[in-house]
């Protein structure tokens, strides 16, 4: 009697699986829509579904015919996960097919928007072509730099400033026992020793373009910013050919009614050495509320210092040069026309200022 109660209950709990996998496939099918067919999923397989209830019913039955229903019930499972893909699938190609259905191909298509290269970008790319055009050769040095490089071979002391951790910034544990530590390079000065490594006797005409770094962040600074560094070195080179290029860059790059003017200085790495200035675009060198007096600093230039020649492995009693190195953000700052007052602006991803230029 036993046995056949047990095979009656193991039967009815099958039968009930059955019904349940049936009753599941027939809503599914019937759904319209993926929410519909959503809630068939809770409704069947949910944590209080019809099956999922059914299943925890295992317990009714006997132990040696529960492995017969735990096998029928995971079929019973599958099935319906497998309709439920299928209807899923289904209903996703009818709702393509609609929009496509809706979609006349005759119609003229809409051009998507394209953007242009930044404003640094085309400073950067204009300023080459200036100086490849009187025989300048583009290089690209690195801006994670050694002490070497950027401030002991361009003779700055071991007590300068500029080789404090307040103004540049070292990278934790990089040091070198003949290179000193690595720092991000402060000025693309630090090519003109590389350079002069790489060539090794002149002539020498390099033009450095490159990000630098250092600890400065006000409406004309910004921690990181781009210079263009340029180095000069032959014989008999002199200052009147620095001021030849100075002139032929601001009428290059400003305009032929803008001039440049060289005044004494003080670099560590150029002797004698000059601030450049650039007249005003704005009042034309009259003196205004810009410029004060007619100029606007450039930056700075000057003969190459013996010592860096040495450094460079170039003999300072032969050879001599002439090096400069400005900021590209600075000189885009005072173009006549681009009224940016904070460069910080160039690069705070602000399309209402970038998408003028």
């Amino acid at each position: 009697m036993k046995n056949s109660y047990e095979s009656v209950i193991l039967k009815n709990m099958e039968t009930e699986l059955i019904d349940i996998k049936n009753t599941a496939i027939s809503f599914i099918l019937e759904a319209e829509d993926l929410d519909s067919l959503e809630e068939t999923k809770l409704q069947f397989l949910g944590r209080s579904g019809k099956l999922t209830l059914a299943i925890k019913h295992i317990t009714k039955v006997p132990m040696e015919k529960r492995k017969e229903f735990g096998i029928l019930a995971n079929e019973v499972k599958n099935t319906i996960e497998d309709a439920i893909e299928n209807q899923k699938s289904k209903l996703k190609n009818q709702k393509l097919t609609k929009v496509i259905e809706k979609i006349d191909v005759t119609n003229p298509g809409v051009k998507p928007l394209l953007g242009h290269l930044h404003l640094v970008t085309q400073a950067v790319k204009e300023i080459t072509n200036i100086f490849e055009r009187i025989g300048f050769e583009r290089v690209k040095y690195p801006e994670v730099e050694w002490d070497w490089y950027a401030f002991e071979a361009l003779n700055f002391p071991g007590e300068h400033p500029a080789r404090d951790d307040w103004e540049t910034f070292f990278i934790k544990g990089e040091s070198d026992s003949k290179k000193g530590p690595m720092i991000l390079t402060p000025h693309t000065s630090s090519g003109q020793i590389r350079e002069m490594e790489r060539k090794q006797k002149p002539p020498i005409k390099m033009l450095n373009i490159a990000k630098c770094y250092r600890r400065q962040s006000d409406i004309s600074h910004a921690p990181m910013f781009h210079q263009f560094e340029g180095l000069v070195i032959d014989k008999d080179i002199a200052i009147t050919h620095l001021k030849g290029t100075l002139d032929y860059f601001v009428k290059s790059f400003f305009g032929p009614e803008r001039k440049a003017r060289i005044r004494p200085y003080h670099f560590q790495f150029t002797e004698p050495s000059f601030e450049v200035d650039v007249s005003c675009g704005v009042c034309s060198g009259k003196g205004c509320k810009l410029c004060k007096e007619g100029w606007l600093e450039m930056g700075g230039a000057g003969m190459v210092h013996p010592n860096v020649l040495k450094a460079g492995g170039i003999n300072p009693e032969k050879y001599t040069g002439f090096a400069f190195g400005w900021g590209v953000e600075r000189v885009l700052m005072m173009r006549e026309g681009l009224k940016i007052d904070d460069l910080r602006l160039l690069y705070s991803n602000n399309l209402d200022f970038l998408e003028q230029f």
